[in-house]
């Protein structure tokens, strides 16, 4: 079918314009006009490829991130494919005017043809269908900790290490955690100016970080403190709302919790780093985006007009920063947004290579689904799915 339809195209525009050019007509020129848009439309066409997506975990609030994220990218999809669990499968969302019913996921031919397959349903799920996902040689792009630290499985941010994902021996890209998506961020241009040596990082990670029915819980919560009504604890580990937990995840042998380690761990992977990682990560009761305050020792003092002009510089990345007018990032404002925020830029009064500075980034969408489109979108650019 390509050979005829590179046939036509070739004689309509070179037989057919190429004559009538020679006319000097309204109409006919009208006419050459006319043809030629069809030439390029039928060029496009020939050189574009059928997109077949799916996306695993569509019920859940990353899912449904995801279906968001693809159609305010406009990101090219000639089909889409959902899938979930026994509770979600036959459950119906829309997605550019069509409504798509969730698949049942299971181990079967399902993902035959499939170019790219976004999957957020959990760590057990990714393992258990990894082989059935990218057997018929689907990119899998996962979001959960399934495979993060595997060796053979690429850890990718885009505005970071994106050529890391054109190298994936098993079909792989694993998507990092979302406090760590937003850090290294803002560490990149950083360590272009100087080599890193280690971060503290304070975390204050809202209820959606949890999931669509922690998020929910957290408005139950609120509604009855108000009304002097026994409170729901079932999605965190105390009331979490008018409080604050310091913990996110379970502990660890060494008393730092996991979602802790895999800020030390998965920023030296993503950074192909020996930077050490010192991190305290904590549950605030805010719905939407997650805030980190960050203090970075650098080989070499990095004055703050330096850093401003990197952070200025870097993809992904803007500044909100000007203390005499209360400028700074907020959560609250800054739910839905692509990039990260920084702001409260300063040096570290406690040591002289140190700077300290603020981010805000929305977790389900640069933190997850996002982060996972744009890997995906790089991988078209690069021709390397």
């Amino acid at each position: 079918m390509g050979s005829v339809i590179g046939k036509l195209i070739y004689w309509l525009n070179h037989s057919i314009c190429s004559n009538f050019k020679t006319q000097n007509n309204e109409k006919v020129s009208n006419f050459v006009l006319y043809i030629e848009q069809i030439v390029i439309i039928l060029h496009k066409n020939l050189n574009k490829a059928d997109m077949k997506v799916a996306i695993v975990g569509a019920s859940g609030a990353v899912g449904q991130e995801f279906l968001r994220v693809l159609e305010e990218r406009d990101f090219p999809i000639d089909e889409l494919l959902l899938f979930g669990s026994p509770r979600s499968a036959g459950s119906k969302y829309t997605f550019r005017g069509k409504d798509i019913e969730v698949k049942l996921l299971q181990h079967n031919d399902d993902f035959k043809g499939v170019d790219i397959a976004f999957t957020s349903a959990g760590a057990g799920t990714s393992k258990e269908y990894a082989e059935t996902i990218t057997k018929y040689g689907a990119v899998m792009i996962d979001n959960s900790s399934a495979f993060r630290m595997d060796a053979d499985v690429p850890l990718v941010v885009p505005e970071v290490n994106a050529p890391d994902a054109k190298v994936r021996p098993r079909g792989i890209i694993a998507n990092p955690n979302c406090t760590t998506i937003q850090m290294v961020v803002a560490l990149k241009p950083i360590e272009q100016l100087s080599h890193i040596k280690c971060v503290h990082v304070s975390t204050y990670q809202a209820a959606s970080g949890a999931g669509a029915a922690a998020m929910k819980e957290l408005y139950e919560q609120y509604r009855q403190v108000l009304a002097g009504e026994p409170v729901t604890v079932e999605r965190f580990q105390y009331q979490l709302a008018f409080n604050l937990i310091p913990q996110v995840d379970v502990f660890t042998e060494n008393d730092y919790t996991k979602e802790e380690m895999k800020m030390f761990n998965e920023t030296r992977k993503i950074m192909h780093s020996d930077v050490r990682v010192s991190a305290t990560c904590v549950r605030v009761p805010s719905l939407r985006s997650h805030s980190e305050a960050i203090w970075v020792e650098t080989e070499r003092p990095v004055s703050v007009k330096e850093a401003k002009a990197a952070f200025a510089k870097a993809e992904g990345l803007v500044i909100e920063d000007n203390p005499a007018e209360k400028k700074y990032p907020m959560p609250l404002f800054l739910a839905g947004k692509d990039p990260v925020y920084i702001g409260r830029i300063r040096k570290d009064l406690a040591n002289d290579n140190g700077l300290t500075f603020w981010i805000v980034g929305d977790q389900i969408k640069k933190g997850a689904a996002l982060n996972a489109v744009q890997i995906a979108e790089y991988l078209i650019k690069e021709k390397a799915l």
